[in-house]
């Protein structure tokens, strides 16, 4: 939802000592050291046992043991057997849009945008296991609401990566959701974007990452961004991304605010008028945040006064939060579209 997340952000802090792609986009990177596409190792459950005996005669005890999960974890180890690797559990990051500008409405309807988007340390966690079905993908989650079907942009991921290559793998996979869904945060695009590089390390790599960044297109026009280093200027309907080294620090503080009111995206572009959003260059905007940083001049969404028209408490929302914050945050901003 374009309306669903205000940022306020802090000073920023010295660089950390790791980079980025180290210690959170290392996911997407086959030949790094990362920490979130190491083994899942499934943690069997305590083992339930019953002791029957007869104190009246010389019968043996006889152990029943009840291990639900067993007969599930033996069989995925036989299906991984000749995978390169067992089972993978992945850090699944979402943005934020530090600036949005909307430059013009195509011929197709949609919007062409300039945004800088960049990886935040709040994501999801996913794991993946080889399915012994040679049909279907299961999914589970941890939260309610999520479709668990092909409606989910991580079966179309899986999909679109069997479709493209000729794979005829299935997945189990467990989605333990931290990012809220509707926040402009990008969640679901995150998810698909480690789906399909999931499901690219399970098959040898059949493809490259940059096919993988192509193809990602086709079902999300915000999952390109996250095969990049973790920041990008993204143009087009966001699906054009040109990797930036990251100008901000995983370090930096920030308050993420979602508001429970939901806001609906088509209606905040309907009320869109081009006439009416910011006239500075988003090329202006990045080299000014390269250069010093976060600030309230810099984090422009035109989507902010379309936004407001839709939901009035989400002005009333930023205006309480800049009064509350008595000039302790550097800016504070809607993110998302």
């Amino acid at each position: 939802m374009a309306s669903a997340q205000f940022l306020c952000s802090s000073h920023l802090f010295p660089p950390s000592s790791k980079s980025l792609r180290s210690s959170r986009l290392s996911l997407f990177k086959p030949n790094g050291s990362s920490n979130f596409h190491s083994k899942l190792q499934f943690q069997r459950p305590h083992l339930v046992r019953a002791m029957v005996s007869d104190s009246n005669t010389s019968r043996k005890q006889v152990e029943i043991v009840y291990d639900p999960e067993g007969r599930i974890n033996k069989l995925a180890d036989e299906v991984d057997k000749d995978a390169p690797f067992s089972r993978l559990t992945l850090f699944s990051p979402c943005k934020i849009n530090v600036f949005l500008r909307i430059t013009n409405k195509r011929e197709d309807g949609y919007h062409d945008l300039a945004s800088l988007f960049h990886v935040i340390s709040l994501g999801d966690i996913i794991k993946f296991s080889l399915s012994p079905s040679k049909t279907t993908d299961r999914l589970s989650t941890n939260v309610s609401g999520v479709p668990l079907d092909d409606r989910n942009l991580i079966i179309k991921a899986l999909n679109l990566y069997r479709k493209k290559t000729g794979s005829d793998k299935f997945f189990w996979i467990h989605l333990d959701k931290l990012v809220p869904t509707g926040a402009g945060l990008g969640g679901g695009s995150s998810n698909a974007a480690t789906a399909l590089w999931a499901a690219n390390q399970f098959s040898g790599c059949l493809a490259t990452e940059e096919e993988l960044q192509e193809w990602s297109s086709e079902i999300g026009s915000d999952i390109p961004f996250f095969f990049s280093q973790g920041a990008a200027y993204c143009s087009g309907r966001g699906e054009i991304v040109q990797n930036i080294p990251p100008p901000l620090s995983l370090d930096l503080p920030m308050v993420l605010i979602k508001p429970q009111e939901a806001c609906s995206t088509a209606e905040v572009y309907k009320r869109l008028r081009l006439d009416q959003t910011s006239n500075v260059d988003p090329l202006t905007l990045l080299e000014n945040i390269k250069q010093n940083g976060i600030s309230q001049d810099v984090c422009i969404n035109d989507l902010e006064i379309p936004a407001f028209e839709v939901l009035p408490s989400l002005k009333r929302l930023k205006q309480r939060i800049i009064a509350a914050s008595r000039g302790e945050y550097d800016a504070v901003f809607m993110s998302g579209r």
